[in-house]
């Protein structure tokens, strides 16, 4: 039996008749884009005698959810070739996120418009890594969808991780532009220590040449090295915290541990390059080595922008002097570039040997 309504009393909603009380407004989602100084089209195009390195961090969102924009950045990049002297593509790995078949054929389908015209180079990430990509050991379907066998004659391939003559997650590339000549070392997120005493091994093997080291998890958004010792947890994602290292009896190596065991033993390093880390998923810092050189250390990920990545990627324009590389951020899929300082700047690079 409904009970009496008092005089003025609404009656109670119904799903039919919903309820004239307002509701409090919903907060605005925050502005993705509050910090950026975005310019409609392309960066200019580089200073004579300049090349371009072309850098895409963490594609796991195109992999998995929007591979046409995948598809647009390769395809702006073979475009841009020969405007920009564009000598290769770093990848910095988590090519999927989940490590499906699905996302993997995604990824390859992107990565083979470069095919027959830009180098590219590829590090893995933890999401590259296990069923459902949760990096829980070191089981990736890279290799399927990226053969050594395709990748073994081409003219920059150098070698792979000695131990693991048949898989293509730890490699070396050598490449020469602007009258330089580079050597990319590109390792597996959190590199196992034997891999890093292949990694020397190769810097060693390689020391006429300018060295830029490749890996997925190297630099925090707050601009300091990735430091299990120093920081534990307070840094998150480090490789010291995944499922990867508690089963391999913490075999693995942060940003640190690399910068100590490889970066600061020789004096051919020019650069590191890393994505990962979310947040403004961007940072960069430079560090003495003991002998004095300076080492210019970089992280970029676009991720967490809408449509998983908003197609952003980085162009790295080094210039005709040997030391200054201009760093632009650009999305074909926007037709826009990004002009903010943590996204449009200047770095200055040691030539090889100096201190």
């Amino acid at each position: 039996m409904a009970s009496a309504l008092a005089w003025g009393q609404a009656p109670p909603a119904t799903k039919d008749q919903p309820s004239t009380k307002e509701k409090p407004a919903a907060k605005p989602a925050p502005d993705p884009y509050a910090d950026a100084k975005l310019v409609k089209g392309p960066p200019p195009l580089p200073e004579k005698d300049a090349f371009t390195i072309a850098v895409l961090p963490d594609t796991q969102n195109y992999s998995e959810r929007f591979p046409e924009t995948y598809l647009a950045q390769t395809k702006w990049i073979v475009e841009q070739k020969q405007a920009r002297n564009i000598a290769c593509v770093l990848h910095l790995g988590d090519i999927t996120n989940r490590s499906t078949p699905a996302e993997w054929k995604n990824a390859a389908a992107a990565m083979e418009q470069l095919d027959g015209h830009v180098p590219y180079f590829m590090a893995v990430g933890n999401h590259d890594y296990s069923e459902g990509g949760v990096c829980k050991d070191r089981t990736t379907r890279f290799n399927e969808y990226f053969p050594l066998a395709k990748h073994r004659d081409r003219p920059t391939f150098g070698g792979v991780y000695d131990k693991e003559p048949d898989r293509f997650e730890n490699s070396f590339h050598l490449f020469s532009a602007g009258g330089r000549n580079f050597v990319v070392i590109a390792l597996e997120f959190g590199p196992r220590a034997d891999v890093v005493r292949w990694a020397n091994e190769v810097a060693a093997r390689h020391k006429d040449r300018e060295a830029i080291l490749v890996t997925h998890a190297y630099m925090y958004y707050d601009e300091t090295r990735y430091d299990w010792k120093k920081y534990g947890a307070k840094q998150t994602w480090n490789p010291h915290s995944y499922t990867v290292a508690k089963a391999t009896n913490d075999d693995v190596n942060d940003g640190e541990e690399l910068w100590q065991k490889l970066v600061t033993r020789y004096e051919n390093f020019a650069l590191t390059l890393n994505g990962h880390v979310l947040n403004d998923g961007l940072g960069r810092t430079v560090t003495k080595t003991p002998g004095g050189r300076d080492v210019p250390q970089v992280l970029v990920n676009f991720q967490m922008k809408p449509k998983g990545g908003d197609g952003w990627l980085r162009l790295l324009e080094f210039r005709a002097d040997g030391k200054t590389v201009v760093a632009h951020d650009y999305s074909p899929t926007r037709n826009e570039r990004n002009e903010s300082d943590q996204n449009h700047f200047t770095l200055t690079l040691a030539p090889p040997g100096a201190a």
